[in-house]
């Protein structure tokens, strides 16, 4: 399975460094030395990292046979894609790869359903689901214990024990506030 693990910022400096916008968890793992990532646009690739570092906060890499800030320049935008083994799981309990939770099943604890996850979102405070409801529309679900209270790979859903207005229909919201 291919996963973009992170994006290709600007140059920086004089000897072929770049920034890069790191989407992965591992970046440790999957943007080390040594690796070897495809790209999109397909043409800019396959890049071997050559070296990393962290500078004010930021994650810079060389790959092999980028030398100079023009090539780095011209890698801008480049989307950095991994191979991943579609069965690996990540090391922490009750930790999970976006990938496993995309199209997960979103039902209540009553077995009421919610919806489908499409997306997820990392914030700095917390990851939110983006789950889309039978009739289109979205609901942001915060992925923190005291709402999701189980995922299950196997069944394919995750169970949430949503607080009042978290996904009640707008409807209800409305006629609720008239009621008022």
């Amino acid at each position: 399975m291919q996963l973009v693990v992170a994006r290709i910022g600007r140059a920086h400096g004089i000897k072929g460094e770049v920034t890069v916008e790191v989407r992965t968890d591992e970046p440790e793992l999957r943007l080390g030395p040594g690796a070897v990532l495809t790209t999109d646009p397909a043409s800019a690739g396959p890049l071997t990292i050559e070296t990393g570092r962290v500078h004010s906060g930021r994650l810079l890499l060389r790959f092999e046979g980028v030398s100079d800030r023009s090539g780095a320049e011209a890698l801008r935008n480049t989307l950095l894609i991994a191979e991943i083994d579609p069965e690996e799981l990540p090391e922490g309990e009750d930790e999970y790869y976006d990938h496993q939770l995309i199209d997960l099943d979103v039902v209540t604890a009553d077995g009421t359903e919610v919806g489908r996850i499409t997306e997820i979102s990392h914030l700095p405070t917390q990851d939110l689901f983006i789950v889309e409801r039978s009739d289109g529309s979205e609901v942001m679900i915060p992925f923190v214990e005291e709402i999701v209270r189980e995922i299950d790979l196997e069944e394919q859903k995750a169970v949430i024990t949503p607080p009042p207005g978290l996904i009640d229909d707008r409807a209800e919201i409305a006629s609720s506030r008239d009621e008022s």
